[in-house]
């Protein structure tokens, strides 16, 4: 039976969404234009959705459905602009 990575590809979807938010308009906007309740709102958005993708990741590897260096590939991804769009398509590709 293959695994699920429904969720996982979701949560991929969303964290990096977040995290592109974060750093490109809420940081810009609270340094840029003295609006830091961007930042007071996407922060904390942001915190739960990476914390959300991180505990997908690492349960699909404690079900051994995903191997250790896509593992890592994912968390290491999970910190860099737009990575975790680039894991989701590559590493989590839907095989028909």
């Amino acid at each position: 039976m293959k695994p699920d990575f429904s969720l996982l590809r979701w949560a991929a979807l969303f964290e990096g969404s977040s995290l592109i938010l974060l750093l490109f308009v809420a940081m810009p906007l609270k340094y840029y234009a003295g609006i830091p309740e961007a930042v007071k709102i996407i922060g904390p958005l942001h915190g739960i959705l990476f914390l959300s993708f991180l505990v997908l990741l690492f349960s699909h590897a404690a079900k051994n459905e995903l191997d250790p260096l896509k593992t890592m590939t994912g968390f290491v991804a999970s910190f860099i602009p737009f990575g975790t769009f680039v894991f989701k398509a590559k590493m989590l590709k839907i095989e028909r």
